[in-house]
């Protein structure tokens, strides 16, 4: 192991702020059990908050970002791993509390740390990810609810996201006909390889004005926006639907009323893929690795970048100019 290593760091003061990257030795990395060699990364939503100055994200500064990450394990003093085992690792601090996966290095807490799945690379988890993994834990709460391939369409919104270009491919995977809403009708081609069966706008999820109740049109939803769009959808899922939901990019305030839920006894499934179980993760993982892995898990990857290249992916991300996966690279 080289005495210093290359990772992004993001540093704030009271005056000056910079995304960049630089050495890092590992007396600088936090404790943990596990020293593992990245081999690769992902640029979600919240990496990018954690790259500009007041996106909430990170506490204490210098801070190295990445929500995801996946590669081998170079030591431990936790006998569940030993040298050379490739694990991935989400979820938890990582990224947000504790130094993440922009880095050639990481060093992580045991519990946080997942043995690879037989059936995906140490690329493919990242193509899934936490994104992926959301999407997965979505398809697990809605067949726990009753929905099922034969009694209806499927709505995922933010379909060109991480979260949904990934519940898109899986739930056709599964054989559900996916209706795909986006706010990019360039991307209709992109989204039916995935898997849609249709493609709407956003605005057709919404309309002109959310009712508390309105025509039923699809028996469950996957959503990723949140806010008005979520309380539009709830109002047009069919009796005894549900929708899964784990976004906020639509907003924090859902304007709904207790209709969908007392007369059509619609169910509203939150998603939490930070905190969710470790029996849970292996379970749903297990599945990412099987029988919801899609044939087209590739074509959610839009690009590859290295570690000089990110911060240029971290601005995209906040721009939504990304659709699908960026991988990063670290070796």
């Amino acid at each position: 192991m080289s005495e210093t290593f290359q990772a992004l760091v993001v540093e704030k003061s009271e005056t000056s702020f910079s995304v960049a990257v630089k050495p890092v030795t590992m007396e600088e990395l936090p404790a943990g059990e596990v020293v593992i060699r990245v081999s690769y990364s992902s640029v979600n939503y919240k990496d990018g908050l954690a790259s500009i100055p007041n996106g909430n994200i990170i506490r204490t500064y210098p801070f190295i970002p990445g929500i995801d990450l996946s590669g081998h394990v170079v030591s431990s003093t936790d006998d569940r791993f030993q040298e050379g085992q490739p694990v991935f690792a989400s979820g938890y601090g990582i990224g947000v509390s504790h130094f993440g996966g922009y880095s050639e290095y990481a060093r992580i807490p045991a519990d946080w740390v997942m043995p690879l799945p037989e059936g995906i690379t140490l690329r493919e988890a990242m193509i899934y990810g936490t994104a992926g993994f959301t999407a997965a834990l979505s398809i697990q709460a809605l067949e726990e609810h009753g929905i099922g391939p034969d009694n209806g369409k499927i709505l995922v919104t933010g379909a060109t996201g991480g979260v949904g270009g990934a519940a898109i491919a899986m739930l056709s995977k599964k054989g559900f006909h996916v209706v795909a809403s986006t706010g990019k009708t360039d991307e209709e081609e992109y989204l039916k390889t995935l898997g849609a069966e249709e493609v709407i706008s956003r605005e057709d999820v919404t309309g002109t004005s959310v009712k508390p109740l309105d025509k039923q049109l699809w028996q469950a939803a996957v959503d990723s926006v949140g806010g008005s769009s979520l309380a539009a959808i709830l109002s047009k899922i069919s009796y005894n639907g549900s929708v899964a939901a784990s976004g906020l990019t639509g907003g924090t305030a859902v304007p709904t009323s207790v209709l969908p839920f007392i007369l059509r006894g619609v169910n509203l499934l939150g998603i939490d893929s930070v905190s969710c179980s470790t029996e849970k993760r292996l379970k749903v993982w297990q599945r990412m690795a099987s029988d919801l892995k899609p044939a087209q898990l590739d074509t959610l990857v839009y690009r590859e970048v290295t570690l000089d290249e990110l911060p240029l992916a971290l601005e995209d991300i906040l721009k939504g100019a990304i659709r699908g996966r960026v991988l990063v690279r670290l070796s």
